[in-house]
């Protein structure tokens, strides 16, 4: 890695990184802010689409304070206290848990403003951001099989570019084109799921909690069926609601089922006065993949790095994945760091070497947990009885939050803090 001071070029950098999500984003903002070189590369324009619930628990909020970013309501953001649990015949409203280590609340913000305000942070902390910038492909040295840049076709004439840097991140998504062209194909026997949305105009956009509803039944036709995953609203603050569902492909339904149709009859059977109906809709129903539990590996090889859902960072226990995607961002950017420090190439890459070693030491044991739950509730009935049995117990809820938000102190913290901890250490960390 050649230590570069000033930009050799336009087109050179310390580091490239592929993709301006949140991911991409943050590992920016933590490479610039540490005074490296970095080349930001988005395909599209912002504002831009994503499909996403919007919320964000306390794990992305604790990211985003690190990062400086303001997030008063002032400057946009909604903030919730918690999660409301609707299942079984009950309904439960749970805090954000006290924690050292996690604030105690929540946030609400659209995608499209949300990546925007991320990408704009990392160019302020001095990343070179290229927007509508789309890689075709990585550059890769026939001696050493490394990545040394990537292709790409710039701005709205698709002028065709090479950027070139010692080091490129892949951030661009499921999909990762980047990661594919290397050889890094999706492990199959990791889950993966899918998430669908729309938002509807609701007298319910302004909620203190972000709802969960455990029973997703399709009543369209003369029997009742129970569906596997589980629905949300929340709240935007803004006149309206994003209303959503989540499915796994651990269950038997999950290619056979048309879920956008299944999404539409899911809000027909909510109250009326919500208006989760079809002329409040304010945008089409939009789908997107989960890839969860490390569902690519490795997370670094000759020169390439991957963050957020190019490495199946979601969580499999929420599907949660914007928290883990800025958290990989920014040890990545640690990461990289340290390596750009030292002196010669052996000794660098013993230090990008530490970067996928990183990640199974936080996440490993929490995702073999995950992944274990995600087999247990491919059976919908499984689902239906926990919702059932659990919401009458408070306590074991809240364990059970604890559990599936992976919002615990690490050291310290109370008995269900160890507990879980403990359970995690002890799992593979594959």
């Amino acid at each position: 890695m050649t230590v570069v001071t000033e930009p050799l070029s336009e087109n050179t950098a310390d580091v490239i990184v592929v993709g301006a999500g949140p991911a991409g984003s943050t590992t920016a903002y933590h490479l610039a802010k540490a005074g490296l070189d970095v080349l930001l590369l988005e395909k599209t324009e912002f504002p831009r689409e994503k499909v996403c619930g919007d919320g964000l628990t306390p794990r992305a909020v604790k990211q985003l304070v690190a990062m400086g970013i303001d997030i008063s309501e002032e400057a946009g953001w909604l903030r919730n206290k918690g999660l409301r649990i609707i299942g079984g015949g009950s309904r439960l409203q749970l805090d954000w848990p006290d924690l050292a280590s996690f604030p105690d609340y929540g946030l609400v913000r659209r995608r499209d403003d949300f990546d925007e305000q991320l990408a704009r942070n990392a160019q302020k902390a001095g990343a070179r951001l290229f927007e509508r910038c789309n890689v075709s492909g990585p550059v890769v040295d026939d001696r050493t099989g490394r990545i040394t840049g990537v292709t790409a076709k710039l701005g709205e004439e698709k002028r065709e570019v090479t950027f070139h840097a010692p080091l490129v991140v892949a951030a661009d998504g499921n999909s990762t084109r980047l990661s594919l062209a290397m050889g890094l194909h999706r492990r199959e026997d990791r889950p993966m799921g899918v998430a669908v949305r729309t938002y509807f105009t609701s007298p319910r956009h302004e909620d203190d909690y972000l709802e969960s509803w455990l029973e997703l039944w399709d009543r369209r036709g003369s029997q009742e069926r129970l569906l596997p995953g589980y629905g949300w609203i929340f709240g935007m603050g803004d006149g309206t609601s994003n209303v959503g569902l989540g499915v796994l492909n651990t269950s038997a339904a999950f290619k056979e089922l048309d879920w956008r149709e299944i999404l539409k009859a899911w809000c027909a059977s909510m109250p009326e006065d919500w208006g989760y109906t079809p002329e409040n809709m304010t945008g089409p129903i939009r789908g997107a993949a989960l890839p969860m539990a490390f569902n690519r590996q490795p997370h670094y090889t000759k020169g390439l790095l991957l963050v957020g859902d190019a490495g199946g960072l979601v969580n499999p226990f929420n599907g949660e994945g914007i928290a883990y995607a800025m958290e990989s961002g920014q040890i990545a950017g640690d990461v990289i760091v340290q390596a750009h420090a030292r002196a010669t190439p052996a000794q660098r890459e013993i230090a990008l070497q530490r970067y996928p070693r990183v990640l199974k030491d936080t996440y490993g044991g929490y995702y073999s947990l995950g992944r274990a739950f995600v087999k247990l509730i491919g059976n919908p009935k499984v689902m239906q009885i926990a919702a059932q049995r659990g919401l009458t117990h408070p306590v074991l809820m809240k364990f059970t939050l604890k559990l599936l938000a992976n919002l615990t102190d690490p050291t310290g913290g109370d008995a269900m803090d160890r507990i879980i901890n403990g359970l995690s250490r002890v799992a593979p960390k594959a």
